[in-house]
């Protein structure tokens, strides 16, 4: 018998390291640009920008946990897409995952845990100081918005701001 399949000590299921939790953040395109918010809090990344999204909950796909963060975070009702390249360790136990997503309907305002928005085109990605794990995913960023058509969404919502608008909590 080959080590492979020679027996081995058992493990109970418990021993198994838990699945992580995943955090989902969704690179919103429309009109061929993408959304960034800046963060308000916590103080380790306030001011600086990410991809709005938030925790999966037990029993909630990627996608779902998705389109309902971006609802409670902008007030927007979207539609993830795909999910892009890559997953990084937020901190033990919990995994950020980044999916591409299509703006159907709202004008995106700053609800939770930001203080501004801002569309951002292709060549305007690196203008914001991003938080590391999101600046990671810009490269895949470049290649939604250069895609034909301007990327996902390109003619949906048309109520939403006019491409570069930023905005600012009161």
């Amino acid at each position: 018998m080959d080590a492979s399949h020679a027996p081995g000590p058992a493990h109970p299921a418990s021993d198994a390291p838990a699945a992580p939790r995943i955090v989902v953040g969704g690179a919103l395109v429309h009109r061929g640009r993408v959304l960034a918010a800046r963060r308000s809090a916590p103080e380790s990344v306030a001011g600086r920008w990410e991809f709005p999204g938030g925790k999966a909950e037990p029993g909630e796909t990627e996608a779902q946990a998705l389109e309902r963060e971006l609802l409670e975070e902008l007030g927007v009702r979207a539609r993830a897409l795909t999910r892009l390249p890559g997953a990084w360790a937020v901190r033990p136990g919990l995994e950020l995952r980044f999916w591409a997503a299509e703006l159907l309907a709202g004008e995106p305002r700053a609800l939770e845990d930001h203080d501004a928005l801002r569309w951002l085109g292709p060549d305007e990605l690196d203008a914001v100081d991003w938080i590391d794990h999101d600046r990671d995913v810009l490269p895949h960023v470049a290649r939604l918005l250069a895609g034909p058509g301007s990327g996902p969404g390109a003619g949906a919502a048309d109520s939403a701001p006019t491409a570069g608008d930023a905005q600012s909590v009161e």
